[in-house]
């Protein structure tokens, strides 16, 4: 990569986002952070980075600010994440994450930006017939957040089949953990079982529940593939060496091809913090897939990515760690 190349950080302030600009500067990348704060601290953005409050959506801005800093790849992690929420509010889902992506990525596109690294999602492949999931199976998203994503996905697909630019996009299983020098973590309303789980046992919130316990799993409860934050930093830049090095698009699942059920992650949680959570059983929420676990062989194959992290304890004790802070 080269250290000369500006990058744009949508959403730097944000849980993914921040972790990715520790990343980038880690790797000697500059870059300048994009963030409406709606979510996200300020705080989190690395120190001397360069810092713009505003929103993706906001066209001009976008355009004079890949301009002032000749910013020739974009990152894009700004967006509504909450896949229950986007039942309740769903056209501002797709405001939010759909729209404003598309105005983005027009700005990118008329300011001759080269490569694009979307955040997308798992939930674009809704409730899968097949598991582990590669990335070629059926895009079925069962949300409005999951299907605002797909609509992103395709909007960065058709753009760049008519421009200069290349992208690679990231479809995310249930990131996890927090950085283990605590220099972020997950911030904003909790809605993470991880976080949850670890608020509870720390005793910043009155109990938690199970959302459905009748499944077609082993315990009759969800399973998901949870990958630490920093490994999914790193994918992020390895992603981003290979656009610029020339390399084709990407659409790429980031997960370790391996899951754990809610009961799972809980008793971890309780094992470790030393505490008895007893959760509650509530109904199932809309949008919830029995199982979402990634296969990942592309992403092994495709960037000089390994897994550093691949550890539920340790994501769990630098969750535990951050809210302790």
């Amino acid at each position: 990569m080269s250290p000369n190349q500006s990058i744009l950080v949508t959403g730097g302030a944000g849980y993914i986002g921040s972790h990715v600009s520790l990343a980038l500067q880690a790797a000697g990348v500059p870059m300048v952070v994009l963030d409406n704060l709606s979510t996200g601290r300020r705080d989190l953005v690395p120190g001397g980075v360069p810092f713009i409050e505003g929103d993706i959506g906001d066209t001009a801005l976008v355009r004079q600010t890949l301009r002032e800093h000749g910013c020739k790849a974009v990152m894009h992690f700004a967006g509504s994440i909450v896949n229950p929420e986007s039942f309740e509010i769903p056209l501002a889902y797709y405001a939010n994450n759909t729209s404003a992506s598309r105005n983005l990525i027009e700005a990118c596109v008329k300011e001759d930006v080269r490569h694009f690294v979307f955040s997308s999602s798992a939930a674009v492949y809704g409730d899968p017939d097949i598991l582990p999931i590669p990335e070629t199976a059926p895009t079925c998203p069962i949300s409005p957040y999951g299907r605002s994503k797909l609509m992103t996905d395709w909007m960065l697909n058709d753009a760049t089949a008519i421009s200069p630019m290349t992208f690679a996009m990231l479809r995310y299983f249930n990131v996890a953990g927090a950085d283990a020098e605590g220099r972020s973590g997950q911030v904003g309303p909790p809605t993470h079982l991880i976080k949850i789980a670890t608020e509870a046992a720390l005793g910043h919130r009155d109990g938690m529940s199970i959302f459905g316990d009748d499944y077609d799993t082993d315990d009759g409860t969800c399973i998901r593939d949870y990958i630490h934050i920093s490994d999914l930093a790193d994918a992020h830049v390895f992603a981003l060496d290979h656009l610029m090095d020339g390399g084709g698009p990407l659409t790429l699942n980031c997960g370790y091809g391996h899951g754990y059920s809610v009961r799972q992650v809980i008793k971890a949680v309780e094992r470790m913090a030393g505490v008895s959570l007893n959760p509650s059983t509530a109904p199932r929420r809309k949008g919830d897939a029995a199982a979402l676990v990634a296969y990942n062989a592309k992403i092994l194959s495709v960037l000089p990515w390994t897994p550093k992290h691949d550890d539920l304890e340790f994501m769990i004790q630098t969750a535990l760690d951050w809210e302790r802070r």
